[in-house]
């Protein structure tokens, strides 16, 4: 029998993550009957409303379907949809980087033809933190603000699929970036570069804020 202990953080989230890799592993078949709740608490050594929660979680991405009365039961693997925020948490920061390299070019130019006064005003707020942030070399803070600021761009582009994707991805954002800065160097060497982006922004150039944005990417791609 396994003894998968799972770590005291997101209990549910781990047992279905390593639940949807058994039955992708082959473990579990399409159509094979899951053990029942009893088995499951002890394989993962956790309680009963987490082998719920967790088996629900997998239930609305299409792995699993319950039949009342008989159990749970492997739905097929073909065409299954992660939850997103599942999806991130396991993904490479590489991977996290070029996705959010491409939204922030695009969010930039929607910004620029769709920015409110009151988005203007946002924008500008977190860049003034950024910047006294990055004078101040305090990292944590900087990285925070750098992440709002371009938080306050996303709003701005008035398109509401673009915003929430880059608000999924803030939270492995600011993590990447306190793990590869050690100081607030580079934050103050772009911040030039930010202010740019912002008067093109406030001078609806969508082709200048999308380029200001891809040169923004190339600096902190090095």
């Amino acid at each position: 029998m396994m003894n998968n202990l799972i770590p005291r953080r997101s209990l549910a989230d781990e047992v279905a993550a390593q639940l949807q890799q058994q039955i992708t592993l082959g473990k579990y078949k399409t159509g094979e009957q899951l053990p029942i709740e009893p088995e499951l608490m002890k394989t993962f050594g956790v309680g009963r409303s987490t082998i719920r929660e967790a088996i629900k979680t997998l239930v609305n991405s299409g792995l699993l379907r319950v039949q009342q009365g008989l159990g749970t039961f492997v739905e097929g693997t073909e065409g299954i949809k992660e939850p997103l925020q599942q999806r991130l948490k396991r993904a490479d920061f590489k991977d996290l980087d070029e996705v959010r390299q491409l939204i922030e070019m695009k969010i930039a130019e929607k910004a620029a033809a769709n920015r409110t006064d009151e988005d203007l005003k946002e924008i500008r707020h977190w860049l003034a933190l950024r910047k006294k942030a990055a004078t101040d070399d305090k990292l944590v803070e900087c990285v925070e603000a750098d992440i709002r600021f371009h938080t306050a761009i996303a709003v701005a582009s008035g398109n509401e699929v673009l915003a929430d994707l880059y608000k999924s991805l803030t939270i492995q954002i600011k993590n990447w970036f306190l793990t590869v800065y050690s100081d607030a160097t580079d934050f103050r060497k772009t911040q030039n570069m930010h202010e740019q982006l912002l008067k093109a922004i406030e001078a609806n150039d969508n082709r200048k804020a999308w380029n200001i944005a891809a040169k923004i990417i190339g600096h902190t791609a090095q």
